[in-house]
């Protein structure tokens, strides 16, 4: 039984610790795609296909050791200004 789109966002989410806004915005420029979805919406083939895209290039590249994890950017933006600031 295949998964849904939704259950796909969801483990990659999990997996990539990136917020579900930047994951709508990054892949079809929508930040309200996961909450949509998680309320009923349904997309189309063209948004599922761009979705998937992102995440398989998502993986590829976190597979070859070119970025890391997501995270939330204001939490990642507090650190690094944390570590500026200590002497």
């Amino acid at each position: 039984m295949e998964k849904t789109l939704l259950q796909r966002i969801e483990a990659f989410l999990t997996e990539s610790r990136m917020p579900p806004s930047v994951l709508g915005r990054d892949a079809v420029h929508d930040p309200r795609l996961v909450s949509d979805l998680r309320g009923g919406r349904a997309v189309g083939r063209s948004v599922e296909c761009r979705v998937e895209h992102f995440m398989n290039r998502w993986r590829a590249e976190r597979h070859a050791g070119r970025i890391g994890p997501s995270g939330d950017r204001r939490t990642r933006a507090m650190r690094a200004a944390t570590m500026e600031a200590r002497p």
